[in-house]
């Protein structure tokens, strides 16, 4: 069968391999996408976490306890544990997000990479 019909059109093979390609360039372009706000989630929820874990400890390793708030208040520290667990979810969730991105543009590549060796096999006589 050629690539096109009597009537001009092209065969349903022919779009087929088109809507394959587009479809692959979208997951390569969301792959890098969702790597990059990954990298940038973590980066923020290492950021957060630091900042939340200074704080519960700093009363407890330098003894000051009242500067204008006590920090050793009970409903302050359950404030802070519950927003540093929320942060640690967050990192969680950028981490695994990056990781699939990641192995989601091994797979791309290596379906390209097969493609390419099928396109090879089949141009060689």
């Amino acid at each position: 069968m050629s690539e096109t019909d009597n009537a001009g059109d092209r065969s349903p093979g022919a779009m087929f391999i088109e809507a394959h390609e587009e479809f692959a360039q979208h997951i390569e372009a969301g792959q890098r996408r969702i790597r990059r706000l990954s990298v940038i989630t973590l980066v923020v929820g290492v950021v957060l976490s630091g900042a939340y874990v200074l704080q519960i400890v700093y009363p407890f390793v330098f003894g000051q306890s009242v500067v204008s708030v006590n920090l050793v208040d009970p409903t302050l520290l359950v404030l802070e544990f519950a927003v540093l667990t929320l942060t640690l979810a967050w990192i969680y969730v950028g981490a695994t997000n990056y990781r699939f991105a990641t192995r989601l543009g091994k797979m791309v590549k290596a379906a390209r990479a097969a493609e390419r060796e099928l396109e090879k096999m089949l141009e060689a006589p």
